[in-house]
C-alpha cells in the first residue's frame, strides 16, 4: 500500500505553465475597505479567488478555490473606486488567492485606478511568484506588474514563518519597489522596510 506523505513545500510552476485565461473564473473572495494591515497607510483590499501554489500553512486556504466567493462585478468596481476617492485612503491592495492568476479582474481595476487617480493612489500586490519568475511570465502578468507600485513576492514557506516581519509571513518574501526595479533591471527593496 502506497503511503501518502504530507506536502511541505508549495508548488513550483514552469514559466507560463499557469495562465489566468485557463484558471481564473473572475471571482472575488472578499473586499475589505479602509484597513491598515495590507500595506502602508489606509487601504482598500481586494482578495481575488484562486491560487495554484497551495502553500502549506496558507492563511487564506478558502481563497485557493477559483470559484470561492462571488463573481467580480461592475458594482463592486464602482464601490472600490468610490472608497479609494476618500482623501485618507492611500491605495489599493491586491491579494488572494493569486492576483497574477486573476489578471482579467486585476488589470481592469488597476487601469481604471490609473485613469481616475493617476499615481496619487498606490497599488500593492502580493504574489506567490518570485520576481525572476514573473520576468519570464505571460504578457498579462507583466502588464499587471507594470501597473503596481509595490510587490510582495514569493511563496509562503512554513519553515521561514516569522510573524514579526513587516507585511509578510515568511522570511523569503520581499517587499519590492516595482517602478525602480523595472527601471534598473534589478530588484529594489521598498525604502520603508523596517524588518
Amino acid at each position: 500500500m502506497e503511503r501518502r506523505t504530507k506536502r511541505t513545500l508549495p508548488r513550483n510552476p514552469k514559466p507560463k505553465e499557469w495562465t489566468a485565461a485557463e484558471y481564473s473564473k473572475q471571482y472575488v473572495a472578499s473586499y475589505k475597505p479602509f484597513n491598515f494591515v495590507d500595506g502602508e497607510g489606509v487601504r482598500c483590499s481586494l482578495y481575488v479567488s484562486g491560487c495554484n501554489f497551495a502553500c502549506p500553512g496558507c492563511y487564506n486556504l478558502a481563497a485557493q478555490n477559483f470559484r470561492y466567493g462571488k463573481p467580480y462585478t461592475q458594482e463592486l468596481e464602482d464601490q472600490i473606486i468610490a472608497d479609494l476617492s476618500q482623501s485618507y485612503v492611500q491605495g489599493l491592495t491586491l491579494l488572494g488567492g493569486e492576483p497574477f492568476l486573476n489578471t482579467q479582474v486585476c488589470l481592469q481595476l488597476c487601469h481604471r485606478i490609473r485613469a481616475e487617480f493617476g499615481h496619487t493612489k498606490d497599488i500593492w500586490s502580493w504574489t506567490g511568484y518570485k520576481w525572476d519568475e514573473l520576468m519570464q511570465e505571460t504578457d498579462d502578468k507583466l502588464e499587471l506588474l507594470g501597473l503596481l507600485d509595490i510587490l510582495v513576492d514569493g511563496r509562503f514557506l512554513e519553515a521561514e514563518k516569522d510573524l514579526t516581519l513587516q507585511f509578510r509571513g515568511s522570511g523569503n518574501q520581499r517587499i519590492i519597489d516595482v517602478p525602480e526595479s523595472l527601471r534598473t533591471g534589478e530588484v529594489v527593496i521598498w525604502k520603508n522596510l523596517v524588518k
